[in-house]
């Protein structure tokens, strides 16, 4: 199928080059780091591509109708994670605005006096970003203080597979003793191990000299093993793939509002570390067609997500994903959810939409592992396979019958979502999140009432009851 418009596109991009960073093993918390000269330089790349693809009109990938020469800020929106490795993240988005938005010399105003002052550095660009900051938000950063993924970290060092690594990677942590000087050199700490020796390869230009050769290609291989068994799991829905289900959430707001023509956003910047893209592999089922892809992307890695409209006579969404590893690679197309070509959006959310964690609050009650499915609705802990796989089958029989009314009430809904967008006052809780293609069906209509009326989520966000002095969790 020929799709010849594109409507809006949402990047997930990695930060650049920075220094030596440390990440505890067990709990992920991290040390300080700082940016590089190449970190922003390899991200203001990333942002040059993105404008000649994106915002050239004689590209055949232009976003249809978004200005391209001075930023119109209710077209683009930036969120960049602000927790461990936030100042190098934030420095990456920064430059990679500069490179989708470079100085204009159009970029100036006209005062009352006649005089035309032009903005600094040649015309420079000031792109609003929204920084999430762990401690109110947890959509960019889920799995640190989360009980549960350590639980899930733990299982996963105690396994078989891991034990089988370790003894296999034996002889190198023998070797590398020399070259990380007193760091642990066991199959838990694969990841500092890299990261130093990557560092230092980069920077240190003795150290370049004096490293063996294959220690960094051996390195990054049981890195990329660590982290691929910690930031996945096997359903997805599990804590593993956390990183991704938090920002699945985003993800499917953000397409919801990019569809709707009533809502101007067209480009969407998710700005963060490599652990999400990790998740997000392993949970659409790239990391089936493409299994290299494991592991640990590259700096100034990004996964572009193309809103497309059809073309006649099928004119429904249509998504096309993008990856880029790092700067030495173009953009390859990837597929998802086993599809080998576009994927239907509404198809797209409705196999991703229940992994989908909405909130803090449902984000703290997967970390403390109090519910038993990881659904939108919990059952008791002791709930047998059985009646979980009957309360399964209730909500999907219920979830098709929604698909028949959703023709007539896709219209009004997304007209409801959009006005509550609105950041108003109050305390108000809503647990069901409406992403706008697929009507959600109340909770009692699987719990047992059938005469419970049908109700379509009224918003993108859910407030968090549990989180009182930061009430909303709002894309």
């Amino acid at each position: 199928m020929l799709l010849s418009k594109v409507l809006g596109v949402v990047v997930i991009a990695r930060n650049g080059d920075r220094y030596n960073y440390y990440q505890d093993p067990h709990t992920y918390a991290g040390s300080n780091t700082e940016s590089t000269a190449l970190g922003v330089a390899e991200s203001h790349q990333l942002g040059s591509v993105l404008r000649s693809t994106y915002l050239d009109s004689s590209s055949p990938s232009y976003v249809q109708g978004m200005r391209s020469d001075i930023v119109d800020n209710s077209e683009v929106h930036a969120r960049v994670k602000a927790g461990v490795e936030g100042t190098v993240v934030f420095d990456s988005a920064i430059a990679l605005l500069q490179g989708l938005f470079p100085p204009n010399p159009n970029n100036k105003i006209k005062l009352a006096n006649e005089t035309t002052i032009v903005a600094p550095l040649g015309g420079y660009q000031y792109v609003p970003v929204e920084t999430v900051e762990p401690g109110n938000d947890r959509s960019l950063e889920s799995w640190t203080n989360c009980p549960a993924f350590e639980k899930h970290t733990k299982e996963f060092y105690a396994s078989q597979r891991f034990k089988d690594k370790a003894k296999e990677a034996q002889p190198f942590f023998t070797a590398v003793k020399d070259y990380v000087f007193g760091r642990p050199t066991t199959l838990e700490n694969a990841w500092n191990i890299y990261d130093y020796v990557n560092t230092e390869l980069i920077h240190n230009k003795t150290y370049a000299h004096r490293l063996p050769p294959t220690f960094i290609e051996q390195a990054r291989h049981l890195a990329d093993f660590h982290e691929d068994g910690v930031f996945s799991d096997k359903e997805i829905t599990g804590v593993g793939n956390i990183a991704g289900r938090t920002l699945l959430h985003t993800i499917l707001t953000s397409l919801e509002r990019i569809a709707f023509n009533g809502d101007p956003l067209q480009f969407l910047l998710i700005q963060t570390t490599y652990q999400p893209f990790i998740s997000f592999f392993h949970q659409t089922g790239i990391i089936d067609e493409r299994p290299e892809l494991k592991g640990i992307p590259n700096y100034a890695s990004a996964i572009v997500i193309e809103l497309r409209r059809g073309s006649p006579p099928d004119l429904r969404d249509f998504l096309r994903i993008k990856f880029k590893n790092g700067t030495t690679e173009s953009f390859k197309d990837v597929h998802v959810f086993g599809h080998r070509s576009d994927i239907p959006l509404t198809e797209f959310i409705y196999r991703a939409e229940n992994a989908a964690i909405t909130s803090n609050k449902q984000w703290k009650e997967v970390c403390n592992g109090n519910s038993a499915t990881s659904g939108f609705f919990t059952l008791p802990s002791g709930a047998s396979a059985n009646t979980q796989a009957a309360f399964t089958g209730a909500f999907t029989f219920v979830g098709l019958l929604a698909l028949f009314a959703a023709a007539k009430l896709i219209k009004r809904s997304r007209g409801r979502a959009r006005e509550a967008r609105l950041r108003l006052p109050g305390d108000e809780v809503s647990e069901i999140v409406n992403y706008g293609s697929i009507p959600r069906e109340r909770a009692e209509l699987c719990s047992g009432d059938p005469t419970s009326p049908v109700t379509l989520g009224d918003g993108p966000f859910v407030a968090v009851s549990l989180y009182p002095e930061h009430p909303r969790w709002l894309l």
